[in-house]
């Protein structure tokens, strides 16, 4: 048998990881500023990570989510904590897909309607719902298509007023900063009138934090740096720094019933053993700031570069537009250079998202190789 064969690989076989550097089965090292699409988020194989799993794993790995699990509650704890919103319910599962799709089904079970809003060049999963409002027509399968998915023009305020002016919306998702689509930050005004437009019609707003969240931003959540309040958001990627898990983050507003939700293996023993060692070195490390404070460097330094068209993001969540396709180069600063960058929809940019520990002098030497590479 076989693997299903769905991605391009890179010849490298990566055996061990530490911090933000990564080494393969050859014994080179590599800088990590991709973390494997954001989901490094404390560098990998952090001592504390570690000894947490250890700890959980040689106790109970798993059981069902039909009897009591402290550890759950103590994750919502530190998520409430983190997230300046004590107030609010956590429901966990297993990835974003999953995440937004419980978001998206929430909302429609609240609201009582069926059509949800998102924008171009977004991308929030690969399940039925999700890849449905996503903005990207290879990964949806006609079982998928759905006329209650409305794809609108990202930062149009006519379009999405015109939208919930035809029809009776469930709600709308948006991300924090865009992804896969290019680390692409929404205006202030477009998403202020996102939350009056879904104040007026009783729709739900859907942050979609999936990639943008949990400090990678240099705030919790990338909405944060709005002052403006979603009803629910969704989180995955960097909550597990690789284990897998995520979670939507849920307003007062929403009413829990039995069997309203439900998953089998979300927020088992493992994982949340995982994600609560992530918020704790988050937390203790204070890496928050460092995310702000290092990737506001890199985005300068970076605008100073006299070949570098564009540079976008806030935080590790860095977009780097060149005024040529960027396959070659990224190939030249991970194969030349021994640097992982990520790619996006736009053939012209590359993708920044390091672990929120990077330091200056990691950031430094990325500049330093980055340079060499673009002459």
């Amino acid at each position: 048998m076989s693997l299903f064969n769905v991605y391009p690989l890179f010849p490298i076989e990566i055996v061990k990881g530490e911090g933000s550097y990564v080494f393969d089965n050859k014994g080179n090292k590599y800088l990590d500023l991709y973390g494997g699409h954001a989901v490094i988020s404390i560098g990998h194989s952090h001592p504390h990570y570690v000894k947490r799993i250890t700890d959980q794993v040689q106790k109970l790995g798993f059981y069902s989510n039909s009897i009591q699990n402290p550890l759950q509650e103590q994750l919502a704890e530190k998520v409430g904590e983190l997230s300046g919103r004590p107030d609010w319910n956590l429901f966990l599962c297993n990835s974003g897909a999953e995440a937004n799709e419980n978001a998206l089904k929430l909302a429609s079970f609240h609201t009582g309607k069926k059509k949800i809003i998102s924008f171009t060049k977004g991308f929030h999963g690969r399940t039925s719902l999700a890849v449905a409002v996503t903005d990207n027509k290879n990964i949806v399968a006609p079982v998928n298509e759905t006329e209650n998915s409305l794809i609108l023009p990202f930062n149009d305020l006519g379009a999405l007023e015109n939208a919930f002016a035809e029809n009776e919306i469930a709600a709308v998702i948006i991300e924090g900063i865009q992804g896969i689509g290019g680390i692409n930050i929404p205006d202030q005004e477009f998403i202020a009138k996102i939350r009056t437009f879904c104040d007026q019609h009783g729709a739900v707003y859907i942050a979609d934090a999936i990639q943008c969240g949990y400090g990678r931003s240099g705030q919790f959540f990338s909405h944060d740096y709005y002052n403006i309040e979603a009803d629910l958001y969704t989180m995955a990627k960097g909550m597990g720094n690789g284990f897998p898990i995520g979670g939507v983050l849920i307003s007062p507003k929403f009413e829990a019933k039995f069997g309203l939700l439900g998953t089998t293996f979300g927020g088992n023993h493992l994982a949340s053993s995982a994600a609560l060692a992530v918020a704790e070195v988050i937390q203790n490390e204070n890496l928050m700031h460092n995310s702000m404070v290092v990737g506001d460097y890199l985005i300068d330094e970076l605008r100073s570069m006299e070949s570098v068209q564009e540079v976008r993001g806030r935080g590790m969540m860095i977009g780097i537009d060149m005024p040529y396709e960027v396959a070659e180069l990224r190939k030249r600063l991970l194969f030349d250079h021994q640097i992982f960058t990520g790619s996006a929809s736009s053939k012209n940019t590359i993708r920044l998202l390091p672990a929120l520990n990077l330091s200056k002098s990691q950031a430094d030497h990325f500049l330093e190789e980055f340079a060499k590479a673009i002459k």
